[in-house]
C-alpha cells in the first residue's frame, strides 16, 4: 500500500547554496529537487515536502555558450508600446537575483503547489544572508 506524506511527518531544513562558479542551469535543477522534495525518501508529488533554500553570491553564477548575448528575457506591461527585452548580460548586472529566480520558476508546478515552493527560495546576490537564526546547512553541488 502505498503512504503519502502529511504535513507533520517530515522536517523541513533550510540550506545554503554558494552560486559561485556553478553552471546556472545545473544549479537550478539541485534547487528544484530540493524545494520539491524529490531527494526525500518521503516525496508525494501533490504534498510540500521540500526545503528551505538560501542561494548566496548569486551574481557570480556561470552560463555557457553565448548564453550571455543571445538569452534573452521579455516581459511586457500591458499597455501598448510595453513590451521590453533584455538580455542575460545585462539583467545578470541590474537584479543577478532575479536569474536565478527566472531559471528555477521554470523547474516548478505551475499551480497553487509551485507558488508555495517558489516562496521557499531565498536568493542573495552577495554573501551575506539574514537566515543565520535557521542555522542552515551548507549544500554542495
Amino acid at each position: 500500500m502505498t503512504s503519502y506524506a502529511k504535513k507533520d511527518e517530515y522536517k523541513r531544513e533550510w540550506l545554503v547554496i554558494d552560486a559561485t562558479n556553478k553552471i546556472l542551469g545545473e544549479l537550478a535543477v539541485t534547487i528544484a529537487v530540493h524545494l520539491r522534495g524529490k531527494h526525500k525518501p518521503v516525496f508525494t508529488p501533490n504534498v510540500d515536502t521540500g526545503d528551505f533554500i538560501i542561494v548566496i553570491n548569486a551574481e557570480k553564477v556561470r552560463v555557457t555558450g553565448n548564453k550571455l548575448d543571445k538569452k534573452m528575457y521579455h516581459r511586457h506591461s500591458g499597455y501598448p508600446g510595453g513590451y521590453k527585452s533584455e538580455a542575460l548580460r545585462h539583467l545578470l548586472k541590474r537584479k543577478p537575483e532575479d536569474v536565478i529566480y527566472k531559471a528555477v520558476w521554470g523547474m516548478i508546478p505551475k499551480n497553487r503547489l509551485g507558488r508555495d515552493l517558489y516562496k521557499k527560495l531565498k536568493v542573495y546576490s552577495g554573501a551575506e544572508h539574514p537566515h543565520s537564526a535557521q542555522k542552515p546547512l551548507a549544500l554542495s553541488i
